[in-house]
């Protein structure tokens, strides 16, 4: 199987601020049925360097990490507990909204013989489009987890899975996805 499940800013610090249970639910099953079927798990996570260097301040989304870097709990950046994240899952850190972005993704998922990508994440209109399009872009095959991804504005997250993501994505929730796993 040439596939991958890339589950993207299920981390502490963005869960606690705009997770759901349902979102985080449909997340940990997909991320269960992919082990159980030996689907590689990517978890992308957005962290930086003490201070932050990496993000400059003309940035509207990063300028201002390196103040609220230091008001973050100290296990902000790490992949939430829930999913129980083991040595044979992959963790990639990325420096922008894309999970592309900065990291070494593109170069792993060529290692692993990816070319189809599964994808959830925080947030539909952040990680997820932005990973979406530039996917996309790349040739891979494309897959979203409607009930795990999660948006603070709910009308956004709606028009994206149902008119935006499905010009270059199946669009599915993840209980369709793992039946059409067999």
């Amino acid at each position: 199987m040439n596939t991958a499940l890339l589950v993207m800013d299920y981390q502490n610090g963005i869960v606690e601020r705009l997770g759901t249970d349902e979102g985080l639910a449909a997340a940990t099953a997909a991320v269960s049925a992919a082990r159980e079927r030996r689907i590689p798990v990517l978890f992308v996570r957005v962290a930086f360097r003490p201070g932050a260097p990496e993000a400059a301040a003309t940035n509207k989304m990063f300028g201002g990490m390196p103040s609220r870097m230091a008001q973050q709990a100290p296990d902000a950046t790490e992949i939430h507990p829930a999913f129980g994240a083991g040595d044979d899952d992959i963790v990639v850190t990325k420096l922008r909204v894309s999970a592309f972005a900065g990291s070494d993704l593109e170069v792993l998922l060529r290692g692993l013989d990816v070319r189809d990508l599964v994808l959830c994440g925080i947030a539909t209109s952040g990680v997820v489009l932005s990973t979406v399009r530039q996917a996309a872009d790349l040739d891979f095959g494309l897959t979203v987890l409607s009930d795990a991804c999660v948006d603070s504005d709910p009308e956004v997250h709606r028009v994206l899975l149902e008119k935006v993501f499905p010009r270059q994505a199946d669009v599915v929730t993840t209980a369709e996805w793992t039946a059409s796993l067999g």
